[in-house]
């Protein structure tokens, strides 16, 4: 493919993945900021909750001086807290619709472009189609609250639903794109965001994902993951460097993605929509190394279309 990847996307890095000790109390959430939004590859940056308000406060500060465009994902408050939106008992469902809402005001803090969401556990069998029922309540309330707070859109990632990853209820993006149809019904900029880093742990290639999501896609991920060695430290869906060992991910499998985001014109020349690397260091790894190794493996699959 001629020219670079960001003539045809905005280029995107998932803060608080490729920084996880800034998650931490007292991390250094400014200065790995500021690295980051000072690097020109990256035209969006996303971001989490940070619950001083001061640290909260400079690091906005500094996203936006940079210009960047800012995402907010609750993903690490939903899993960090055991909660679930689609949780039967209408109390422990309650506390996940709270949480996202603190978050949707910290994202309106951040002028935000968007905010991401996932499903709770997968239940029982028999008890599916009431918890898609809770999902689908709470959705609709939240997106009902940034209307009214004129706040950003949010977004469903669909994640996996084996057991020694996240074992979401919405995994296969066929499922996926159903339910946020139903929810897009009411709330037209509802979207899903859609993660390379899942796919092969749906048993799903790229073509047969970015087919079943056409129409509700509004946000991609990409990254990679460790689905056949117990003993990886990163196994599971826990985004280890494209091209790790026992990885899934690298160029070939990131080429076939971009090819199928072309195809389906989520990508394409002069486009803006966002493909954000989600990918974290392990062992001895850094920050520094995961944006390099994005970098690489990105400019490597774009030059092979």
């Amino acid at each position: 493919m001629n020219g670079r990847p960001q003539d045809c996307m905005s280029v995107g890095m998932i803060h608080f993945m490729a920084f996880p000790e800034a998650m931490k109390p007292g991390g250094p959430v400014i200065e790995t900021l500021q690295k980051l939004c000072a690097d020109d590859y990256f035209s969006v940056v996303e971001v989490t909750s940070v619950k001083d308000a001061e640290t909260r406060r400079r690091a906005i500060e500094v996203a936006q001086k940079s210009g960047r465009t800012i995402l907010f994902g609750a993903q690490p408050v939903l899993l960090g807290g055991k909660l679930n939106l689609n949780a039967l008992e209408a109390r422990e469902r309650q506390k996940a619709v709270d949480a996202v809402r603190a978050c949707l005001a910290e994202a309106i803090e951040w002028k935000a472009q968007g905010l991401a969401v996932l499903s709770g556990p997968m239940p029982a069998p028999q008890h599916r189609d009431i918890a898609k029922a809770m999902l689908i309540a709470s959705l609709k309330e939240l997106c009902e609250v940034s209307r009214r707070l004129n706040g950003p859109p949010l977004r469903l990632e669909s994640f996996d639903s084996v057991p020694y990853g996240k074992n979401c209820l919405i995994g296969a993006t066929g499922d996926a794109a159903e339910l946020v149809d139903k929810v897009a019904a009411f709330y037209p900029s509802f979207g899903l965001t859609l993660d390379l880093s899942h796919l092969p742990l749906l048993n799903e290639t790229p073509d047969q994902a970015i087919r079943a999501a056409q129409g509700t896609l509004r946000h991609v991920h990409i990254g990679n993951c460790v689905m056949r060695d117990p003993a990886h430290p990163a196994y599971g869906d826990n985004h280890p460097v494209f091209g790790c060992p026992g990885g899934e991910n690298d160029v070939r499998e990131l080429t076939a993605f971009l090819k199928a985001l072309l195809e389906a014109g989520y990508i394409a020349p002069g486009g803006r929509n966002v493909v954000s690397f989600e990918i974290k260091p392990y062992g001895n790894q850094t920050g520094d190394d995961v944006i390099a190794n994005a970098k690489k493996t990105l400019d490597a699959a774009w030059a092979a279309l």
